[in-house]
């Protein structure tokens, strides 16, 4: 097998693992019954342990993305061709809906239907008080703020202070999973919001978390490359050095 189809199998498989562990760990913190108590705090503190496990795993396989919005980030920064890009969003948007899809298995339905909810498990829906257009404000902050710091760990200047960045984005996403968490769900990631809905039927202003987290992610992205990198930097290396385009 040539070394970049290789390549290309490895990351594949390494983002579907990511986008696995993130929907099935996360959503499975967020079973809330009279026998599993579980407060708003928890449940995002996990999500942030899980992303924590997630980049520990796979960042050294693929850059640990489990998200389109940073996969497509990560094309515009120029640490991703077009076809891995491709590639890595397949995974995970196919990870995450296994993740869920085991989960549902797994948990009766006492567990996975919340009495006096709304909606299953895991489903991100915007605050009842808010427009749609302001859960896209939201997510479209949020995810801006995690580009920021993916932008600065690809960022040249930062690549001897890589020790302990998975602790870093476990614990930058539970910050903003705990503020902005309460209004839309803090997705940040189409393929986390993709599955449940998918998996349960609801598709209640979904459309908020594919156009917050991606045009979020694409600004942040634009503003790193654009004003924020060092102008010396002329091109980060590409984690996949490939003939893919």
């Amino acid at each position: 097998m040539k070394p970049h189809a290789w390549k290309m199998i490895t990351c594949f498989v390494s983002e579907f693992i990511g986008a696995f562990m993130l929907v099935f760990l996360g959503c499975m913190g967020c079973v809330s019954s009279p026998l599993i108590s579980n407060n708003h705090f928890q449940m995002c503190f996990n999500f942030g342990l899980v992303v924590m496990i997630v980049v520990q795993c796979c960042a050294c396989v693929s850059g640990a993305h489990a998200n389109p919005a940073i996969s497509i980030a990560a094309l515009i920064y120029g640490t991703l061709t077009l076809p891995m890009t491709f590639i890595y969003c397949v995974a995970q948007m196919l990870g995450a809906f296994v993740g869920y899809g085991l989960l549902r298995g797994i948990l009766p339905e006492v567990l996975r239907e919340a009495p006096h909810a709304n909606h299953a498990l895991c489903v991100t829906t915007v605050h009842p008080e808010l427009y749609p257009l302001q859960g896209v404000f939201v997510e479209f902050i949020a995810t801006g703020i995690l580009l920021l710091i993916c932008c600065a760990v690809w960022d040249a200047r930062n690549a001897n202070y890589h020790d302990s960045v998975s602790i870093r984005f476990g614990l930058a996403v539970a910050c903003l999973a705990i503020t902005a968490g309460p209004y839309t769900g803090c997705s940040m990631n189409p393929a986390r919001s993709f599955a449940p809905a998918l998996w349960n039927v609801d598709f209640t202003d979904h459309w908020v978390y594919w156009l917050g987290p991606i045009s979020g992610a694409i600004t942040a992205t634009c503003l790193w490359k654009y004003i924020l990198r060092a102008k010396e930097e002329k091109k980060i290396i590409e984690r996949e050095e490939l003939p893919l385009n």
